[in-house]
């Protein structure tokens, strides 16, 4: 899912530097997409010379799919009705394997797949009449996560000695409100600077999830 999410970006910022440059748009659509697919195969190509990383299929028609959504929804719709969302919260699992998972928060947000979730952030107003009442800033979300993982295929038993607690692995899924922040009424120049740039972070709502390892929970503020 992180590779979907950040081919998706990557897509959409090329997509808009080019804009900006002066290109056409249509070219500038499809000349985002090229320049993303050969920078994330390029990643892959030396991913699969490592011996710590490797590459796999899944990754590249991860790396492809949300490449290929971003370029679809510029075509369809000239704009990302559904946008795609990242949001993190500090899991109490990387103590355990602070190398794998990261050893201070930075490097967890980036490396700890137990505090991650991704998100489709679908614009509901972008869907219906142009005269809805409907609030265009209100989306709804769908969200991803797992939780239970010291490892990458599997959890493992001992580490350096050390004998590791064991955990269910599990997958998590979400529904949930959102805001569309570059939907917001603003005329100030830093404000629109602002929602853009942070744009991409799911914000806190009451949320519903269901867990397959423990089934249907609410969460009163979720992020």
């Amino acid at each position: 899912v992180g590779h979907f999410v950040t081919s998706y970006y990557l897509n959409n910022i090329g997509t808009s530097l080019f804009i900006w440059s002066g290109v056409e748009r249509n070219k500038s659509i499809w000349l985002g997409g090229t320049v993303t697919s050969l920078f994330l195969l390029s990643i892959e190509v030396f991913d699969g010379h490592s011996s710590r990383w490797g590459a796999s299929w899944g990754d590249l028609a991860a790396n492809t799919a949300g490449r290929l959504v971003g370029i679809t929804q510029n075509a369809l719709w000239d704009e990302q009705r559904i946008v795609f969302k990242f949001s993190f919260y500090e899991s109490n699992l990387a103590q355990y394997r602070p190398k794998v998972l990261g050893e201070n928060l930075a490097e967890q947000i980036l490396k700890d797949y137990n505090g991650q979730t991704y998100w489709a952030s679908v614009n509901i107003h972008s869907f219906l009449k142009d005269d809805s009442t409907f609030p265009k800033w209100l989306n709804v979300a769908l969200g991803y996560g797992a939780d239970g993982m010291t490892g990458g295929e599997i959890n493992q038993v001992v580490v350096d000695g050390v004998i590791l607690p064991e955990f269910q692995r599990q997958r998590q899924y979400y529904l949930s409100l959102d805001v569309d922040l570059t939907k917001i009424p603003t005329k100030s120049k830093v404000l629109k600077a602002v929602f853009q740039t942070f744009g991409f972070l799911k914000l806190p709502f009451p949320t519903l999830e269901y867990n397959d390892g423990l089934g249907m929970r609410y969460h009163l503020l979720y992020f």
